[in-house]
């Protein structure tokens, strides 16, 4: 299991959204709107650092679903412009489904 954290400016939520929705087996995922402090080019070598906000994607899925899911939100949310985001994707141990007591995969 995997959990993908994307990062992503919030005029393209709605698409990414959609569009995750439309994968069959997605387990869910969580919508955060966030701030942030990045660099940014204000000249040709210039460099300040910005506060921008985003909204973070949050999503944990299998191995059989990973490439689709990262696919799927570069596809939408790129614009081919500075800031569009980025994604993270980070090792997932184990998840527990606190109704049913359901361990690995099957807790999604």
């Amino acid at each position: 299991m995997h959990e993908v954290k994307a990062f992503i400016r919030p005029e393209v939520l709605d698409r990414v959204v959609r569009q995750l929705h439309a994968i069959q087996g997605l387990p869910g995922l969580t919508v955060s709107h966030v701030r942030g402090h990045g660099r940014r080019q204000s000249g040709a070598a210039d460099v300040e650092f910005g506060e921008v906000q985003m909204v973070k994607l949050e999503i944990v899925v299998g191995d059989e679903l990973l490439v689709q899911v990262l696919d799927t939100i570069r596809q939408v949310a790129a614009s081919g412009r500075s800031g569009d985001g980025k994604i993270f994707v980070l090792p997932v141990e184990s998840a527990l489904r606190i109704r049913s007591g359901e361990v690995g995969s099957s807790a999604l």
